[in-house]
């Protein structure tokens, strides 16, 4: 008997769950978003959702981890001269942002963080951590968390004032005037001398 309803998993199921997903917390928040709801968007049964991904904090976890591309992220920024670190890091994080008039999935990331602290702790986690973290861990430089905490600060600070409170100046600007002003703090957060030495 041919069965109606929801349609099965196929090999390009999860990616489609993952897009249903970016986006219903792009527009909605963290809080606001519920495995059913992403289910109903990619058009699949709740049940495979969570065969493949378990509990929103899981599809969550996903989501980020499909965004920030932390290993492909460290690799690329550091395929390049030390000194360019800086510039590169601005340019994948504001290309990862998107057109300020129709920002990508990263500043949903960012507004559910906000408002969730599980979704503040993988933010945190991927930015400070598993991206600039490692990053940071490989450059061989002293203190390297902080360096990555301040980079990461710097960063979302950014995103925030651009794409979420939409400061004037911030929104007029281009890009690439952006990375120009951005570059140099980044840099010095990543292999600048540091003020203070730990004791």
């Amino acid at each position: 008997m041919h069965r109606t309803g929801r349609r099965p998993g196929t090999s390009t199921t999860r990616d489609e769950i993952i897009s249903a997903a970016a986006a219903a917390f792009t527009a909605n928040g963290y809080e606001a978003v519920s495995v059913r709801k992403v289910a109903a968007d990619a058009g699949v049964d709740p049940a495979l959702v969570r065969r493949f991904y378990g509990s929103k904090e899981q599809l969550f976890t996903a989501v980020v981890t499909s965004v920030f591309q932390p290993e492909q992220a460290v690799t690329m920024l550091l395929d390049g001269p030390r000194g360019g670190l800086g510039e590169h890091l601005a340019a994948y994080v504001l290309d990862l942002l998107g057109d300020v008039r129709q920002p990508g999935p990263l500043l949903g990331l960012i507004r559910s963080a906000a408002t969730s602290d599980h979704a503040a702790a993988l933010i945190r986690q991927f930015l400070a951590n598993d991206m600039l973290g490692k990053l940071t861990q490989q450059l061989g430089v002293d203190q390297p968390e902080l360096r990555a905490a301040l980079a990461a600060g710097h960063l979302v600070g950014i995103a925030i004032a651009r794409y979420a409170v939409r400061v004037d100046a911030l929104v007029a600007a281009e890009p690439d005037e952006l990375i120009a002003w951005i570059a140099p703090a980044l840099q010095r957060y990543l292999t600048g001398r540091a003020p203070f030495q730990p004791a």
